[in-house]
Order: C-alpha cells, then sequence, then structure tokens
C-alpha cells in the first residue's frame, strides 16, 4: 500500500522552532486537516513535504513512486500560457497527451484541410483512448467551470489573483497523485463551489492533507485532525466535530482557568453538531430555541464573552441611512435603486458572485467611494472601523507590543475592566514570548490578525470586515466570533465562510443582479432557497447523456408518524435539557474523574438519542413539507 510515514520532523526558522521531532502517517483515503494557530508552520510543513522548504531533520518513508501535488497559497505560473495549458502543464504522460491533444484541436482550426493535421488528431485521439485519457479532459473543463473559470483559452496573465488560484486548484485536482497537498482550497470560493470541492474531494483516493480556516468543509472532508501546537503535532482520529468534543471534554479536565475555553469549544461544537441540522429544515422555532439555549449557556459562565470583550464609542439613534444608492464605473452600474436603514445591534453580511460589487458596497459605506446616485447620511456619532483585504503598510522593524501601544497601553475593556496592551496581545492568541517580535517576522496571518487586533481597539462602533476570515487560524475565528456576537455596536461583512457568516450574519445584502436585495435568515437557508446560477459550461468532447429520473409519488406520514410528528420537537426539547443538566454538572465536577467519566458517558447516550431524534425529525419534517 503506497502510504507515506514521517518521523522526527524538525524545522527551525531563526530563533523560533516550528515543530520538534513530529510523527504522522498517511494512508490512501486520509483526509487529514491541518490546523493551528498562524505561526505555528502549517504552510512551512507542507512546503516541506512537498519539497520545496528544507527541514533541520525529516525521514519520510514512501514508495519510490510517490506523486505528490500541492496547491500553494500563491501559486506561480507561466502567465503566457492559457488556462486550459495551464491545467495539463503537469509531468505526468497523461496530461502531456491532454497538451498535444488540445493543440491539435487548435491547429485545426486554423486549417482544418490539412490531411496531415488530420491524420495527427485522429491518432493522438486514438493515444487517448488508450489511455483512457478523455476522463481526465471531462474533469479538467467541469472543475474549471464549476470553480467559476469559462474562459479556457484566456492566459493566466490576464486572470485576477482569485481566478489564478482556482486554476491552480483545478490543476491539483486533476495531477495524479499519492498525496495532495492543499493550502487555502476554499479560498475564493463561494458556497456552491465550495460544495462541488467538498464532493469532488470525498470521491478521490489519494491521500490528502489540507489547511482550511472553513469550518463547514473541515468537518465535511476530513477524516483525522492534524493539530500543530506547542512544537509538536496532535494527532486526533474523526472529523473536526469529533476533534471540538475530544477537546471540550480534555478542557473540562483541566484546571478552573482554562473555563472560557471549554465554553468557546462547546458553544463551536454545538454550531456543528446540531446548529447546521438546525437550520438545514428551516425550522425558524429550532433556531430560536438553540439561540435561547446558547444564552443560557453564556449566562452560566460570564467567561465565554471575555475573551475579547471591548468597549466601543455609543451609537445615537441615528446611525447610516441610504436611499436611492446607485454606483456605476462608466458604463460599468454596479447597482442602482438601494435604500437601507442601519439600526442598532444589526448584523449584516454581503454576499455574492466574485466581481459582482460586494467590496464596492463596503468602501461606498466606509465613505472611500463617493455613490453616483443618491445620498448616504450619517450619525454624529458613528465610529467606523473598515478592515479591508489588503493589509495597509506596516514597519517591519516595529516590535508587535508597540504597535498596539500606538493606539493605548491602557485599554477599557467591558465592564470597566482594564487591560494593558499585554494583555490585548495574550487575548488575540500572541503569547507573552513573542510580543517583542518585530513585525517582519511574522507570518502574513499572524500580520492580518494583529491589525485586526488594533482596529478593534480603536473603540469603533460600526465595523466593515472585508473577508476577514482569509488567513485567519481557526483559533483567531473562534475568538473573533465570540467578540461580534456580544459587540454592541453594528457589524457588516463580506465572507464566503459559510460557518462564519451561519453564526454572524442575521440579515443578508446579496449582489450581482445590478440591485442590492435583501434576506432575512442564516447564509445556509439563502443558499439552499436562492441558489447562485452556475457558470456556462464549455462543451466537452464525448459529453454523457443522464437519463431523466422518474418523478418518485409523494409520501404521506401514516397515522403513527402523524402522532410521532407532533410530539417530536417536544422530546428533542427534553433530550437539549437533559444534556444541559449533564453539561452544568460536569462544569461543577472539578478533577472527580469518577463522576466526570460517568457523565461523559451519560452525555454520549444522550447525544446519541439527540441525533437519532434529529434524523427523525428531519425525515417527518421532508413529508411533511412535500
Amino acid at each position: 500500500m503506497s502510504h507515506l510515514n514521517v518521523t522526527k520532523l524538525t524545522k527551525t526558522v531563526g530563533a523560533k522552532t516550528l515543530f520538534k521531532d513530529v510523527e504522522f502517517s498517511l494512508y490512501p483515503g486520509e483526509r487529514a486537516g491541518l490546523i493551528g494557530v498562524n505561526g505555528t508552520g502549517k504552510s512551512t510543513l507542507m512546503s516541506i513535504l512537498a519539497g520545496d522548504v528544507e527541514a533541520d531533520s525529516v525521514n519520510m518513508d514512501h514508495p519510490k513512486k510517490y506523486e505528490i501535488t500541492y496547491l500553494k497559497q500563491e501559486p506561480e505560473f507561466d502567465e503566457s500560457l492559457t488556462v486550459l495549458e495551464t491545467v495539463f502543464s503537469g509531468d505526468s504522460p497523461i496530461l502531456a497527451l491532454n497538451r498535444s491533444y488540445e493543440q491539435a484541436l487548435k491547429n485545426m482550426m486554423v486549417d482544418s484541410s490539412s490531411t496531415q493535421l488530420q491524420e495527427e488528431l485522429m491518432n493522438i485521439q486514438e493515444g487517448m483512448e488508450q489511455e483512457n485519457a478523455w476522463d481526465i479532459n471531462a474533469l479538467a473543463k467541469t472543475a474549471l467551470t464549476k470553480l467559476g473559470i469559462d474562459m479556457f483559452d484566456q492566459p493566466v496573465g490576464e486572470l485576477s489573483g482569485g481566478q489564478k488560484k482556482r486554476v491552480a486548484l483545478a490543476k491539483a485536482l486533476i495531477e495524479p497523485a499519492d498525496l495532495i497537498l492543499l493550502d487555502e482550497p476554499t479560498n475564493h470560493l463561494d458556497a456552491l463551489s465550495t460544495e462541488w470541492l467538498q464532493e469532488t474531494l470525498l470521491r478521490m483516493n489519494s491521500a490528502m492533507l489540507f489547511v482550511t480556516h472553513d469550518r463547514y468543509f473541515l468537518d465535511a472532508v476530513s477524516t483525522h485532525i492534524f493539530e500543530l501546537a506547542d512544537q509538536t503535532m496532535y494527532t486526533h482520529k474523526g472529523n473536526y466535530g469529533d476533534y471540538l468534543e475530544n477537546k471540550a471534554i480534555r478542557d473540562e479536565m483541566a484546571a478552573s482557568s482554562q473555563q472560557k475555553l471549554e465554553n468557546r469549544f462547546r458553544s463551536e461544537l454545538k454550531w456543528i453538531r446540531r446548529g447546521a441540522k438546525a437550520r438545514s429544515t428551516k425550522q425558524k422555532a429550532r433556531i430560536q430555541r438553540f439561540e435561547e439555549i446558547k444564552e443560557n449557556v453564556q449566562k452560566e459562565n460570564d467567561n465565554t464573552s471575555l475573551e475579547l470583550s471591548m468597549q466601543s464609542q455609543r451609537l445615537g439613534k441615528k446611525i447610516i441611512e441610504g436611499e436611492n444608492l446607485g454606483m456605476a464605473f462608466g458604463d460599468n452600474v454596479i447597482f442602482r435603486n438601494f435604500d437601507f436603514l442601519l439600526q442598532g445591534g444589526d448584523r449584516i453580511g454581503i454576499v455574492g458572485p466574485n466581481g459582482a460589487g460586494k467590496s464596492t458596497l463596503l468602501k461606498l459605506i466606509a465613505g472611500d467611494y463617493e455613490p453616483t446616485e443618491g445620498r448616504l447620511e450619517y450619525g454624529s456619532t458613528v465610529k467606523i472601523a473598515h478592515f479591508t483585504q489588503h493589509l495597509p503598510e506596516m514597519n517591519e522593524a516595529q516590535r508587535m507590543i508597540e504597535y498596539i501601544q500606538e493606539i493605548s497601553s491602557d485599554y477599557e475593556a467591558a465592564k470597566g475592566v482594564r487591560l494593558s496592551a499585554t494583555q490585548m496581545l495574550e487575548r488575540f492568541l500572541f503569547p507573552s514570548n513573542a510580543h517583542g517580535t518585530q513585525i517582519g517576522k511574522l507570518s502574513g496571518g499572524e500580520r492580518k490578525r494583529l491589525y485586526l487586533l488594533k482596529l478593534l481597539m480603536e473603540q469603533p462602533n460600526i465595523l466593515l470586515l472585508d473577508e476577514p476570515t482569509n488567513d485567519l487560524d481557526i483559533q483567531t475565528l473562534s475568538v473573533l466570533e465570540d467578540f461580534l456576537e456580544n459587540f454592541p455596536g453594528v457589524v457588516i461583512t463580506i465572507s464566503h465562510d459559510r460557518f462564519f457568516l451561519d453564526r454572524i450574519a442575521r440579515k443578508l445584502w446579496t449582489t450581482g443582479t445590478g440591485e442590492v436585495l435583501e434576506y432575512q435568515g442564516h447564509y445556509s437557508d439563502f443558499i439552499k432557497e436562492k441558489p447562485v446560477p452556475a457558470a456556462k459550461a464549455e462543451p466537452m468532447a464525448e459529453p454523457i447523456k443522464e437519463t431523466p429520473k422518474p418523478e418518485k409519488p409523494k409520501k404521506k406520514m401514516t397515522f403513527k408518524e402523524q402522532q410521532e410528528y407532533k410530539t417530536i420537537l417536544d422530546d428533542i426539547s427534553e433530550v437539549e435539557s437533559r444534556i444541559e443538566e449533564r453539561e452544568g454538572e460536569m462544569a461543577k465536577a472539578g478533577a472527580d474523574f469518577e463522576k466526570l467519566n460517568k457523565l461523559t458517558e451519560e452525555v454520549d447516550e444522550l447525544t446519541e438519542q439527540y441525533d437519532t431524534l434529529i434524523d427523525r425529525w428531519t425525515y417527518l419534517q421532508e413529508i411533511a413539507e412535500s
């Protein structure tokens, strides 16, 4: 079996040891999600496996013919090649055959009467048939189309950075490989493209190691979680939900000072385990009940919001109002006739296809652009913080602590608690021994985290966030989400991260149709109810005809199912209450491990009952709605 076994993996950068004597194995079909705080060496580890970076020491045991393909965060291309030539640019013979086939087609378009060219094309087609190369050709074009790239003959040099990343992803998916390394594959992907990528990876037999901040994606795809922390790697079997569950149990058994961390993991676990299922049924009552349970858990332990709880400038009654807004660049109309009135506590997500004007709308509200139509009015107390995709220039010789102290060395958090700049850095996951580090030595994700903290410390009352989740690690996102949930002002955010939008946004503004439309509810519900039209695909060489399936007759509930349906929500609520009671007892059990183990078993049994009830309720609900 062609597996990879890594031992004694050590890497030091300057005076910083990223990891020491790391060991792990990957077998075909295993998909490991690599997580860890920014700066722990996730991308470095993948570059070492790909052979792009040298380790201080490493033993890699695998068969001689062991192919590795690597999707970098910032892919490099020969920009003179077309999109399709780039996708087929690997060393594999099957890719070389596809390159020859595409070139032969081009030659025939120039001179279709040439007998020599006709024979050349026929010979290549025979070779494609013998090597089963048609599947790769179809997969390449399907992948590009699903990822929003439909101009196959366009030079790569003319593409945007996000489009180049998607071309590189398509290339990684079609290259024959024993191990696939993917560094943030979901960056720049919309929800439909991300779901397609999930399904595609689940069908592949290669071993995989991937870094992502998209927790729905991580939960759906991973069979293992590899966690980089404390200069070592911890291996967890199962998906992200399993990892969170194990992490929460370990935290429960730790000292009481870790209580706030436990609550954060438990809160996130509920969103992964229960929230997604509840939302998928579109039952607003279930969503509301979950929110009430979540609020009660937070009231029992107020440390949850203390993780990054800050004061903000008071908002007056009038915040921001837009009337008959329109924005155009020359003849290119982005949107028009948009009216809105912000209210205190608004949580708004801006969604839409790439290039549909999301960032333009955010810049308009921030005051960076003047509307070409309509008017904007701001309240006198409004103080905006605008987090853009591109960081401002930072003095690379400046130390982190000095950068934060430019705002304040003594900060007033919520409830009158005063925190030093050092404490604020620690709450944003920068350990005290790193506060003197120069900014030039930070990773891209660490710089983004530092800049975000500085913006939040300015005490704004309106936060405009443009793709804040890109390049941030999952732990930082969890802290940020906790903060945003308790932030007293207004939050408007652009994000492709489904989990982040589901947790933060209660209202959506959608772009891409020449107008801005409003949707009340969660993003997961939105993409189920209002799917984005797929891009048009270029015709395949051999299209596959699907036989239409006959419609199934609508199913009706039996009398027994009708009685069960009447009481099942109450049954779910009762089990939820029992789970909460046991979890409360666990929080108070301290170091009584015998009691903790007993309570943990009870919670596991109750959770299994809960999952069974949810599955049964989903089944009955689908019949009721049919």
